[in-house]
């Protein structure tokens, strides 16, 4: 009953605000997620476009395309970041600011007439239960800071393992796996063999795992070793929780990898995965990758297609690298 009330209110809401047709409730050239954009950009100090896209969740190909489109009306600039030159800056031209105060001065006129629907004593409480739902479903923590104010639900972030990740690793892509694809105990045996091989022997020049990880719990990893071939580097264990997906954080992690194996010294990276992880695939195509050879097998009590992917790496060394004096 719960979630129909939730799923009827969402429809009611939707059609209420007219967030079906957002550019014509406002009368603007641009859509919801667009503006939400030019919000951001003219409300937050995260000018990153890295971070512009984990705190909409949106793909890097989407993002890309919104930022091109507002270049292209005068609305951004974007220069290499002064910390990073792969990273871009992202900022307002005096005319975006002009459109994003005109856009937000438009949604504000479009609250207040709907307000005007709703009795002036009867406001308050309307104020109250949407302050409860936001509450409830995602703004605020139950904890509290060291200052005794409550603490925003903290942003997704990805970090080393600590002492546990490892194995929590194998136990969630076995939970994971068997619960979404119906995989036995054979598949999480490969990952614990995996695992079991970069705890054991690695080095941390040119392999790494990362663990992303959401209001203090883990909730994906990564991991790049080396592969057989000199020279190259292969991302394994890519998993994402299914209640945290929707950050962005499958193609944050792919990133990592991506730019770790580049710092690195490889001349690609490589990664075998199987046809059915349809969700996983559209990520590599947005990274770059290439889909190079495929093959059916049974494995996992499956009956399954394996693939082979591959991602060429520009060499930013032109003195050699790690990865040449370790492998070759």
């Amino acid at each position: 009953m719960t979630i129909q009330e939730i799923r009827a209110f969402n429809r009611f809401y939707t059609n209420l605000i007219g967030a079906l047709n957002y550019s014509k409730h406002l009368y603007t050239p641009y859509t919801l997620t667009e503006s939400r954009l030019l919000y951001e950009l003219a409300h937050t100090p995260r000018t990153d476009a890295a971070e512009l896209r984990a705190e909409l969740s949106l793909d890097a190909g989407y993002l890309s395309r919104m930022l091109t489109k507002f270049e292209r009306d005068g609305l951004v600039e974007r220069t290499p970041s002064e910390q990073d030159a792969r990273r871009q800056r992202v900022t307002l031209t005096p005319q975006g600011r002009g459109t994003a105060a005109l856009l937000d001065e438009r949604s504000r006129e479009a609250v207040g007439t709907l307000l005007d629907r709703v009795e002036p004593d009867q406001r308050p409480r309307l104020v109250e239960a949407l302050r409860t739902a936001r509450e409830l479903l995602s703004a605020e923590a139950s904890v509290e800071d060291g200052r005794g104010a409550p603490s925003r639900r903290d942003s997704p972030v990805l970090r080393e393992p600590a002492p546990g990740d490892l194995g929590w690793i194998v136990q969630r892509h076995g939970a994971v796996y068997a619960a979404e694809y119906g995989w036995d105990t054979a598949f999480e045996g490969l990952v614990a063999r995996i695992v079991a091989d970069f705890a054991a022997d690695h080095d941390e020049r040119l392999e790494r795992v990362w663990i992303a990880e959401l209001d203090g719990r883990p909730v994906g990893s990564v991991m790049c070793v080396r592969d057989e071939s000199p020279g190259t580097a292969r991302l394994r264990l890519l998993l994402v929780e299914p209640e945290a997906r929707g950050h962005g954080l499958g193609g944050r992690l792919i990133e990592a990898v991506v730019d770790f194996a580049r710092d690195a010294g490889y001349r690609e990276v490589v990664l075998w995965t199987n046809d059915v992880l349809a969700a996983a695939r559209k990520l590599y195509i947005r990274a770059g990758f290439t889909l190079v050879a495929e093959e059916p097998h049974r494995s996992y009590g499956a009956d399954l297609v394996g693939q082979d992917w591959r991602l060429p790496l520009v060499d930013r060394s032109a003195a050699g690298s790690l990865v040449k004096g370790k492998t070759e």
